[in-house]
């Protein structure tokens, strides 16, 4: 019975999703507006920067700054 439950829910999310995919318009990115002023291009190093070294380096930042103040800790 549980098998048949679940091959139930995977048919109705995949027929939601193809029915929302097939209704939908598509965003017409090639299309310029007048206001559109598009930046210049990230190198390769900027954009793993930017996405991936910025985010770690805050997350550490953040971590040791709740493990450094941290008052709950007992002094022995």
């Amino acid at each position: 019975m549980d098998k048949k439950n679940a091959l139930r829910a995977g048919a109705v999310a995949a027929g939601t999703t193809l029915m929302m995919l097939l209704m939908s318009s598509p965003a017409l990115a090639l299309t310029r507006d007048d206001g559109d002023d598009p930046a210049p291009k990230l190198e390769v190093i900027e954009t793993l920067g930017l996405f991936v070294a910025a985010p770690l380096v805050l997350f550490l930042v953040i971590a040791g700054l709740v493990m450094v103040l941290d008052k709950s800790r007992k002094q022995a």
